[in-house]
């Protein structure tokens, strides 16, 4: 008789024992519990041998990507995602693009590997593990933060990119017997599942789930959930497209929904559980005699694809304009091959385009590249930049209750502002991402705490959702962006004073519907030249009127500009260029010196005019 192997509750009590052990022991030496998984699914496999066939179990725990991949669309606000569009279609891209195109020369020059193999080979490890990313990101609580978001745009365009790579594969094949072409009517069938979706979960999942609750059957809502993550998912996969991206499409269609915090509660559980069997899955589905025949190959082929991978990415998004911190953070963590690898290669060898072996050694360095991932996070922190590693404890833990207003930024516009508040007897309870700036200004009795404010974890331990406003005054623009965008999608009840950064930013804002904002340096200026004019002889009571005479005609441009475009409304200046008389006939030389002067200063003053609109 043939060995079946330990019976199914056997199988389950060791995965679930693998978990339980490892997991939090790798959490607690600093690991973090994705290579906890990895390594029990390693241990109670191809080194205990306890279970065999990792493959089936690796099938079915896959769903953990798609219960993720539903959970991250219901954080994504259609909005939200429109905002991430460069970075999906733009940095993605080219992400892809450039990768694939470089691994797939070097292994051309290195391998030995013919066009179409190199070409597979090349694209297929340039995709990135969106199971590994994700975990470590959430383990960080840093989904929200600039890093995350750019991490998650390229990872999204990844899972866009099978598809295309998955059809190229016939059209490289040598002709082998079992290769299909792409053909008109499969494409067509892929257009019509995508439009269904959408129109589906547009009019329909919001009436189904209404209908749910009102039974007031908890179970039925969990099954309602269930069918209709798997449901769009095996859609996406009949047509031909990613189960992931199914489940994906139909998070962001019910991130409005009045049931997206009940949904994400009741698919939680499963997200986890599966995720982790999906990590256990990859290491018990380890070939060590592959990776004991090959280690020398291996042991060269996985550094040089991780780095080769960290350097493409770390060029790339700082290309496309992040700051150094955001970009090391990004490299580190997408280094490693990705789960689709392991579909492509195998599709890849069975159309003849390079052997089996191949194939085996290919997936051996995707599993090893992507059981180093934690190690290669671990390393990228020591690129950041050292003013970095001067943190502290985010520890709220001395509010005793909430403030009125909560007050995110504490440069010096926001230090003004407290003093306001303060001298009117408001409560203000202040966060700051600066260290430095926490500690000195903590000996002067503010009421100050060291936190990202772009983190929903954080603004909930200052008591955002007891403020009765909160005051965004960060320095930077981006920042701001992100931190009213995140308070709006998690907190939009909340009432937002905002400073804004200049003209075209304060048209944004409203646009946004922010209940107040103020251009960071519009009041000081005004009062500088009202201070001007009176300097000059004019009446202080002329002055004054004359100040909110600009106020008033800089309010209507706005309400023109927020219509037309910045570049409208240009009559509401009011600008009358004055040219007295000379006193002696003017020179040659003072025309032109008088000409020179009259351009620089036009061009001053346009400054925020056009800069933006630019």
């Amino acid at each position: 008789m043939v060995d079946a192997g330990p019976p199914i509750d056997t199988e389950t009590l060791l995965l679930l024992g693998g978990a339980v052990i490892a997991a939090p022991l790798f959490k607690r030496i600093g690991l973090g519990t994705v290579l906890g998984y990895l390594a029990a699914g390693v241990v109670i496999g191809p080194v205990l041998r306890f279970i065999a066939g990792g493959e089936e179990i690796l099938s079915v725990a896959e769903l953990g990507i798609v219960f993720l991949l539903f959970i991250i669309g219901l954080e994504l606000k259609p909005t939200r995602l429109w905002a991430l569009r460069r970075d999906i279609f733009g940095l993605g891209l080219v992400q892809v693009l450039v990768t694939g195109a470089v691994l797939a020369g070097l292994a051309m020059a290195l391998a030995g590997l013919s066009f179409p193999a190199a070409i597979i080979a090349g694209y297929g490890l340039s995709l990135s593990s969106t199971a590994f990313a994700l975990q470590i990101l959430e383990d960080e609580g840093a989904t929200n933060r600039r890093y995350g978001q750019t991490s998650f745009a390229m990872l999204l365009f990844q899972d866009l990119a099978i598809v295309p790579l998955l059809a190229l594969i016939p059209l490289l094949s040598p002709g082998s017997e079992g290769a299909t072409r792409m053909t008109l009517p499969q494409f067509g069938l892929s257009i019509a599942a995508v439009v269904a979706l959408v129109v589906v979960g547009r009019y329909l999942l919001s009436p189904l789930f209404r209908v749910i609750a009102n039974t007031g059957a908890k179970e039925v809502m969990i099954a309602a959930a269930l069918l209709v993550v798997l449901g769009s998912a095996d859609l996406m996969q009949f047509a031909g497209l990613s189960m992931a991206m199914g489940a994906f499409i139909a998070g962001v269609l019910l991130a409005e929904s009045s049931y997206r915090h009940e949904l994400e509660a009741d698919i939680e559980p499963f997200r986890g559980i599966l995720l982790g069997l999906f990590f256990m899955a990859v290491g018990l589905s380890l070939n060590l005699n592959v990776i004991f025949d090959n280690w020398l190959v291996i042991a060269v082929a996985v550094p040089v694809l991780m780095a080769v991978k960290a350097a493409l990415i770390y060029a790339l998004t700082r290309l496309f304009g992040s700051e150094h911190d955001n970009a090391v953070r990004t490299a580190f963590l997408l280094p490693q091959g990705g789960e689709f690898g392991f579909v492509l290669f195998s599709a890849a060898a069975s159309a003849s385009i390079f052997s089996g072996a191949t194939a085996s050694l290919l997936i051996a360095i995707v599993t090893v590249s992507m059981a180093l991932t934690p190690v290669s996070v671990l390393i990228g922190k020591r690129f950041l930049k050292p003013e970095r590693s001067e943190e502290m404890d985010e520890d709220f833990s001395g509010l005793d209750g909430g403030a009125d207003v909560l007050m995110i930024g504490f440069s010096r516009f926001g230090q003004i502002a407290s003093q306001m508040l303060l001298s009117g007897g408001t409560s203000v309870t202040i966060i700051d991402h600066s260290a430095n700036r926490v500690r000195s200004v903590q000996k002067f009795g503010f009421r100050i705490y060291f936190g990202d404010g772009q983190r929903k974890d954080v603004l909930e331990a200052a008591g955002i959702r007891r403020a009765k406003i909160v005051a965004v005054c960060t320095n930077h623009r981006d920042t701001t962006d992100r931190i009213v965008e995140l308070i709006q999608a998690e907190f939009p009840d909340v009432r937002l004073f905002v400073r804004s950064y200049d003209r075209a930013h304060t048209l944004e804002l409203r646009a946004r519907g922010v209940e107040y904002e103020v251009r960071e340096t519009f009041e000081s200026a005004l009062m500088f030249g009202r201070r001007s004019l009176e300097a000059l002889g004019t009446a202080e009571e002329q002055a004054y009127e004359i100040s909110q005479d600009v106020r008033k005609r800089d309010e209507e441009r706005l309400a023109i500009q927020a219509v037309d475009g910045i570049t409208a409304g240009l009559e509401k200046m009011r600008l009358k260029p004055v040219t007295p008389e000379p006193l002696v006939k003017p020179t040659r030389e003072s025309k032109r010196l008088d000409s020179a002067n009259e351009n620089e200063q036009q061009a001053g003053d346009e400054d925020e005019m056009t800069a933006d609109a630019s």
